[in-house]
């Protein structure tokens, strides 16, 4: 297979090698380089670099993680590029972006599907190798018969066994997700690349957690949850707050798994919401409507700036949730961790 050597400039320089079929930014990860990104498709256009020398093929031009300043700069997305010679790039690389558990490229099979709610169903596949990742983060999922990988969040701990579960909804006319619910079965084969992420548990944190979900963004809250319950930090006493949006009473979920947890009773606490009251009617939902950022501030009110939160889920949710913490409430940022999706 093909390598090509890319050169990054600057005072923090490095040389990493991409593989042919590969993508710049995957490739810097998986050389330990921490290249600034968040959603690794295009949208969030975090990882911008300025190419200096050598060519590129561009997978999306139109990206929207693109301005047409950017454009006209000739900036470029490092997770919509892969290279096709030797190049030389300019990026700034941090620390904070310097994968904890470099990401790998391995072929799993599916073992079995359980249901959640009528349009999240998990996904358990499996690895001969062991499975790496901290809780909270997401791979690319190669499904046969989609042209680009799909980013998901694990709900389930790292494991020697190499099980990864994934949490799916099923989005209306989506290709990639109806393929996955209708086509793929027990034994089939798909690739999985991974980890990546940037809002993983953070267990050196001494404060309580919050950690708020909608849609299948409980997947990742799941994984935290669990992993701070396996690392000893809810003992004594310390606070998980656990809230989850639905639009219907239907669409609720997320308390029977966290229920399994030793925790639960003790340091756990489950708060639903529906988002639209008008479809309660003929339902027994009696408990909280509307909008999940509201619920968050009624539960933990003053107390917004004890809290380390994770969160994931629609755009709307996490961007209202954004304005709530760091505009209106000046939660400190280093306390707020998501990853940007489109």
């Amino acid at each position: 297979m093909k390598q090509y050597d890319i050169t990054i400039e600057g005072p923090a320089g490095a040389a990493f090698a991409q593989q042919e079929g590969d993508t710049i930014l995957r490739a810097a990860l998986r050389a330990g380089i921490g290249f600034p990104y968040e959603c690794n498709s295009g949208g969030c256009g975090s990882c911008k670099f300025e190419l200096v020398a050598g060519e590129v093929d561009n997978l999306w031009p139109e990206a929207p993680g693109l301005t047409d300043r950017d454009r006209r700069k000739q900036r470029l997305l490092a997770c919509q590029c892969r290279a096709v010679g030797a190049l030389n790039i300019r990026v700034r690389p941090a620390d904070e972006y310097r994968p904890r558990v470099r990401p790998v490229r391995q072929t799993a099979h599916l073992i079995e599907t359980v249901d959640i709610t009528p349009d999240i169903r998990e996904f358990h596949f499996r690895t001969d190798t062991q499975a790496d990742f901290l809780p909270g983060q997401y791979a690319m999922l190669e499904i046969p018969g989609i042209a680009t990988p799909r980013a998901y969040s694990m709900s389930n701990l790292a494991n020697t066994q190499g099980d990864w579960h994934f949490q799916i909804r099923l989005v209306p006319n989506g290709r990639a997700t109806g393929h996955l619910f209708r086509r793929l079965k027990p034994g089939a084969e798909i690739g999985i690349d991974g980890p990546y992420g940037l809002a993983w548990l953070r267990q050196e944190s001494p404060r309580p957690i919050a950690c708020i979900a909608g849609g299948s963004g409980l997947a990742p809250m799941i994984s935290i949850a669990r992993g701070a319950s396996a690392a000893g930090m809810l003992k004594e006493g310390r606070e998980l707050h656990f809230f989850y949006g639905g639009r219907t009473p239907k669409d609720i979920c997320g308390e029977t798994i966290l229920q399994s947890l030793p925790d639960y009773a003790r340091s756990i606490r489950y708060h639903p919401v529906v988002s639209m009251p008008e479809q309660i009617e003929g339902s027994t939902w009696r408990g909280a409507t509307g909008f999940v950022h509201d619920r968050v501030l009624g539960e933990l009110g003053e107390r917004l700036s004890e809290f380390e939160f994770y969160f994931a889920g629609p755009p709307p949710m996490t961007q209202a949730l954004q304005d709530l913490l760091m505009v209106q409430h000046r939660v400190p940022f280093a306390q707020i961790h998501y990853d940007r999706f489109f």
